[in-house]
């Protein structure tokens, strides 16, 4: 096995380090929960936003509070 330069050897490490941080903080990021309510809420207003969903929660929401004013009224 031929010797290799100490010095090479040193900058070959520091640069796998600065890879891995890189790669560590991409994933920190990833898993951020904040970062994932977010755009689990961003989907869904997205989702509840489209106008065939819209009209069907308004309609439930109408029969829901016709059922609660029946039931009150008895």
């Amino acid at each position: 096995m031929p010797e290799r330069d100490p010095e090479v050897i040193k900058q070959e490490i520091d640069a796998a380090r600065e890879r891995l941080a890189s790669t560590v903080d991409t994933l920190a990021e990833r898993a951020n929960p904040k970062r994932i309510a977010d755009d689990a809420k961003s989907k869904a207003l997205t989702f509840i936003s489209q106008p065939a969903v819209t009209m069907t929660l308004a309609g439930i929401g109408v029969v829901v509070v016709v059922l609660l004013f029946r039931r009150v009224r008895r």
